[in-house]
Order: C-alpha cells, then sequence, then structure tokens
C-alpha cells in the first residue's frame, strides 16, 4: 500500500463521500445509509485499487460498511 496506515480510513471516508455525493460522511458512516448500492460499491474498490494499489474485493464493501471497518480489513489483508 502507498498510503500511510494512519491515513487509510479518512481515505476511504473521502472515497465514500464522493461515491455517495454527501460531504458529511465520516470515517463511522454506513454505506447503506448513506444510499449506497452495487454501482457505488464499485466505484469505491476502483478508487481503493488506484489510490492504494490493491484488489479489494466489492463484497467487502457490503460486509464492512463504514470506512473505518473496511480499513480495519484492508489494512490487516492487505499489508504488504
Amino acid at each position: 500500500m502507498t498510503a500511510t496506515t494512519t491515513d487509510v480510513p479518512e481515505l476511504i471516508a473521502a472515497i465514500y463521500r464522493d461515491a455517495l455525493a454527501d460531504d458529511a460522511l465520516d470515517t463511522d458512516s454506513d454505506f447503506f445509509e448513506a444510499g449506497g448500492d452495487s454501482l457505488a460499491a464499485f466505484e469505491i474498490t476502483a478508487r481503493l485499487r488506484a489510490e492504494l494499489g490493491v484488489e479489494v474485493p466489492v463484497a467487502l464493501v457490503f460486509a464492512y460498511p463504514s470506512p473505518a471497518d473496511l480499513a480495519a480489513v484492508v489494512e490487516s489483508d492487505f499489508q504488504e
């Protein structure tokens, strides 16, 4: 990964804000409550691939719907 560990939750929150067009989202926001759908999930995983250089399965966005939860999985499963 190219981002430092402490940056990942906020990076994912920023990606959620862009994908879901909601500037109020933070690291504890819920993907589903914010109106997330499969197209947004694919956009999020594509952005994560571009930003972090890792392939994050779309299913993880659904299984870990907050940026903080998703970041924890990404950091533990995709460490170099």
